[in-house]
């Protein structure tokens, strides 16, 4: 991603009227009468879906929580257990925003906000995606030899299933289903 002007963690936040970046981010991508909001953990393939879409009905999540600052320079995601959901708690509040505005989001960031969609690939599927990017357009996230981490951050993610909210294979599997429902 584009290098930005992001605040240093330890700055203290306020809350601000955020309509010029919103109005910028219609004019790349599709609003729509009802925000959604996709789950997945890291290496799945979610920049790639929203990098490779014909029409930008997508936006990566990533994006809209360094645009918004919710997310701090640097690898924050190997910081300390609390200090990532200080993060994340962050990201939830931009996720709601974006999502009540219309926006469709893909990421890999909430604490709080319940998501329209969970993916979750085989895990050899997953660890195959890790490693691809690795080798590819690693831009960071876990890679293949925190196998552990792994382990642990799908059961993170998954505990969303556990409260009923649906589950795919595939980022496309999730998509078709959103884009679909009535």
């Amino acid at each position: 991603m584009e290098e930005n002007n992001l605040y240093d963690f330890d700055t203290p936040l306020i809350f601000s009227d955020g309509t010029a970046l919103y109005d910028k981010l219609k004019k790349e991508y599709v609003l729509h009468k009802k925000g959604y909001f996709i789950y997945g953990p890291s290496g799945i393939g979610k920049s790639y879906f929203v990098e490779h879409q014909q029409i930008k009905n997508w936006i990566d999540g990533d994006l809209l929580w360094e645009v918004t600052n919710a997310f701090p320079n640097g690898d924050w995601w190997n910081w300390s257990g609390k200090t990532i959901d200080v993060i994340e708690q962050r990201a939830d509040v931009i996720t709601h925003i974006a999502r009540e505005m219309g926006f469709w989001i893909i990421g890999a960031s909430c604490v709080h906000a319940i998501p329209d969609a969970v993916v979750m690939p085989d895990f050899e599927k997953h660890l195959e995606y890790i490693k691809l990017r690795e080798k590819t357009c690693y831009g960071g996230g876990l890679t293949s030899e925190n196998i552990d981490k792994i382990r642990k951050n799908r059961e993170y993610f998954l505990r969303f299933s556990q409260k009923g909210v649906p589950t795919f294979k595939s980022i496309e599997e999730a998509v078709n289903y959103l884009e679909n429902k009535k």
